[in-house]
């Protein structure tokens, strides 16, 4: 594995804007180690909920569980199509008009304990708008699956959709988009062949800093290996268009991890954006997924034709 210079590429990080986003966006320059921080400083690094509050986060929740709702409602074809033998093995697919256009994965997140596709399943509506086809996979939550077994069910609701999804109305290129844990799990998972390309949105993309965090390890209970194995940031670069997001007013520590991982990639040439979206944090950022004209959503579409 490439050793990470961070300091080396700090500068030429920052000067990395995406199409749509402001130049002068105001970027953190603030610096985390983690090897230093007391467990409660490392807890709160990456406490999202705590940054926006726990009453934001809720309302967030349940404007996107209630659109999710109307979405359903209007495409019941296709959801809680099996992919394997637990419980939240389905996925929920929105199928477009042509089969053979692209379609968008979208991986849930909540620190892989908490989420599901009922709750995130209206961020994909901004792909639909433009003719896209959608699917949201669900996943066995920690404490009840350890993250290798995530990463494992995640791996065969892939390997399901390249053998299954021409029944389903996908038989297009599959682009795949993840928030928080999904960010990280898109990263993961870019090297499955069914997946074109990717955008991993507010990702934690080296696992370490995660291991001594009460809020997120006492469930998840990441081991040595997992941390070795399942940090993206620790593993050989996939040559695929990986787009990598983050809200500027984010916690510095998550900003961190989005840049620090694009400039790991930049090292090895490998190809994919780094998109600042301004003024928006771990929830807003979102809405641009959502919108049709959206940041994220203009991001998705060119991942396509870079995939193609």
């Amino acid at each position: 594995m490439t050793t990470f210079d961070r300091r080396s590429f700090m500068t030429a990080t920052g000067a990395i804007v995406a199409a749509g986003t402001v130049a002068e966006a105001r970027e953190c320059t603030r610096t985390y180690d983690w090897e230093t921080m007391s467990l409660e400083e490392r807890n709160l690094a990456f406490n999202n909920v705590v940054q926006v509050t726990p009453a934001f986060a809720g309302k967030k929740t349940e404007e996107w569980t209630a659109a999710t709702a109307k979405l359903r409602e209007q495409h019941p074809q296709h959801l809680n199509l099996a992919y394997g033998p637990k419980e939240r093995n389905k996925w929920d697919i929105y199928p477009a008009a042509n089969p053979k256009a692209p379609c968008l994965v979208h991986i849930h997140g909540g620190y892989w304990q908490r989420g599901s596709k009922e709750i995130f399943g209206c961020l994909v509506e901004g792909a639909l708008a433009r003719g896209w086809s959608a699917a949201l996979p669900g996943y066995t939550l920690a404490p009840d699956a350890s993250l290798t077994q995530i990463t494992n069910e995640l791996r065969t609701a892939l390997d399901w959709v390249a053998a299954n999804g021409g029944e389903h109305g996908i038989a297009g290129p599959v682009i795949i988009c993840g928030w928080s844990a999904g960010g990280h799990m898109t990263a993961l998972l870019l090297d499955h062949p069914v997946v074109a390309a990717g955008l991993a949105i507010s990702g934690v993309f080296d696992l370490a800093p995660l291991r001594d965090s009460p809020d997120i390890n006492d469930k998840v209970k990441l081991t040595e290996v997992e941390i070795r194995t399942l940090s993206p940031m620790r593993l050989p670069g996939v040559n695929k268009p990986l787009s990598i997001s983050y809200g500027t007013s984010e916690l510095p520590a998550m900003i961190d991890s989005s840049r620090d991982f694009h400039a790991y990639r930049a090292q090895s040439h490998l190809p994919g954006q780094l998109i600042p979206v301004v003024k928006t944090n771990h929830f807003t950022t979102l809405e641009e997924l959502r919108r049709p004209n959206g940041i994220l959503t203009r991001a998705v579409l060119d991942l396509a034709e870079q995939g193609s």
